[in-house]
């Protein structure tokens, strides 16, 4: 079976561009690691922070399309709010 990589594109793209701050300005990285992980972290935090809030809205837990689609964009604008406010300093 061949396993497939979604979105190799984008991580081959990555580390092409954090090979250039490398090259480029070598005291930036240590910040650009620090962001990805802030990042990182409130997308994690936000996943959990939905899940607790919603412990039986789960997007997967309904046969009713609407209700899954409907719980798929709740999650995605929490985790997107809180990616946001973290990136933006709140």
């Amino acid at each position: 079976m061949k396993k497939s990589f979604r979105m190799i594109e984008w991580l081959l793209i990555s580390l092409a561009l954090l090979a250039l701050i490398y090259w480029v300005s070598p005291q930036q990285l240590p910040v650009v690691i620090y962001k990805l992980a802030l990042l990182t972290t409130s997308a994690w935090v936000a996943y959990w922070i939905d899940r607790t809030l919603f412990p039986y809205a789960r997007p997967d837990a309904s046969n009713m399309m609407w209700l899954q689609v409907a719980g798929q964009i709740r999650r995605a604008i929490i985790v997107g709010a809180a990616m946001i406010a973290v990136s933006i300093g709140l």
